[in-house]
């Protein structure tokens, strides 16, 4: 069998899953569900690489084996996954279509060019200080679920608006030109400790009244071409 197998991967590939799962989920309509198993990516995708460095006696082969498979499944995880979400509950038409076309695209571009930066250890300061060149693409695994509480205290329409301008900012941030300082262990647990709660007060406490066209069932798609 192909690839590289130990530990150091294993949180990556729960961060793989955890997406595709959350994609079903948002098909039928469990945006909670989604928004949850999304950030739950997010939180996989901030220590897989903590949990890779623990493990001393790495090939080269296996750690750029590591950073392949991290950005491949980004790709996933932040890339489509958000933009699924974001098409499901809103963004459509020409306008939509090209928001969510440019946030991939800004995804694929970011994680390619993380991965030349990488392997050149061009991500690192004179001091010893790692720092990210553009938003990280994990970024949204904190944006959208935030975004995504925003729909209970305001009108349908303001809501999905925010969409747009989630998909454009931040896949902009993505590809734009600027030193990013990597977070510190303090500021990764107030960030798990600041998602954790809105997602507990949005599962205990609130309800999801957005009416979503259901997607048309493969027999019906295949009968529109005859």
């Amino acid at each position: 069998m192909i690839g590289f197998y130990d530990y150091t991967v294993i949180l990556t590939y729960v961060s793989l899953a955890s997406s595709v799962i959350g994609m079903t989920q948002a098909i039928h309509g469990r945006f909670k569900a989604a928004v949850v198993l999304l950030a739950f990516s997010g939180l996989c995708d901030m220590f897989d690489g903590k949990i890779a460095r623990t493990k001393k006696n790495r090939s080269d082969d296996a750690k750029a084996f590591g950073i392949q498979i991290d950005s491949l499944c980004d790709v996933v995880c932040f890339g489509a996954f958000p933009a699924l979400i974001c098409y499901l509950l809103g963004v459509r038409g020409f306008l939509g279509m090209t928001v969510i076309a440019l946030y991939c695209v800004a995804s694929v571009i970011r994680l390619a060019f993380f991965n030349v930066m990488e392997m050149n250890n061009a991500l690192i300061t004179e001091e010893g200080e790692k720092f990210y060149r553009g938003l990280p693409i994990t970024s949204m695994a904190v944006a959208l679920p935030l975004v995504f509480m925003i729909q209970f205290f305001v009108p349908d329409r303001v809501f999905v608006v925010c969409l747009y301008l989630l998909l454009l900012v931040v896949g902009l941030l993505f590809i734009v030109d600027f030193r990013f300082r990597k977070p510190s262990n303090l500021t990764l647990a107030f960030l798990v400790s600041a998602i954790t709660a809105a997602l507990v007060l949005m599962l205990l406490y609130t309800r999801y009244p957005i009416h979503i066209r259901r997607a048309p069932m493969i027999s019906q798609i295949f009968k529109s071409f005859r």
